[in-house]
């Protein structure tokens, strides 16, 4: 994977509960990270008709690893306004070196 096809910049975002002054749990979005990424919207190839087990997902994300930072489906992916929650995430070819995510569109109702 080359830096250029890594064009595409995401903030990978934890959500945390924290108590306001009167005491009320307020959700906040903390940045943990602000990367490049190669992206890949879900289409009708080979590769994505292999991931039939992750049906729900409409996003493909590849990264750098970030030492020190582990990724979770806890997480959150926002990229270009768009928020996308995490639901697999692995390591290309077991070396460290890159994670593959697959993210799945939030989308508002109504």
């Amino acid at each position: 994977m080359s830096f250029g096809k890594m064009n595409t910049s995401i903030d990978i975002v934890e959500q945390r509960k924290t108590k306001d002054a009167e005491g009320f749990a307020v959700t906040e979005d903390v940045v943990v990270a602000d990367l490049r990424a190669y992206r890949e919207g879900r289409h009708g190839s080979e590769k994505w008709a292999n991931r039939a087990a992750f049906s729900e997902a409409t996003d493909l994300f590849r990264f750098r690893c970030i030492p020190g930072v582990e990724i979770t489906t806890a997480m959150v992916i926002r990229c270009g306004g768009e928020r996308f929650n995490i639901t697999s995430v692995e390591d290309v070819k077991g070396r460290g070196m890159y994670l593959e995510v697959l993210a799945k569109e939030v989308t508002a109702s109504g």
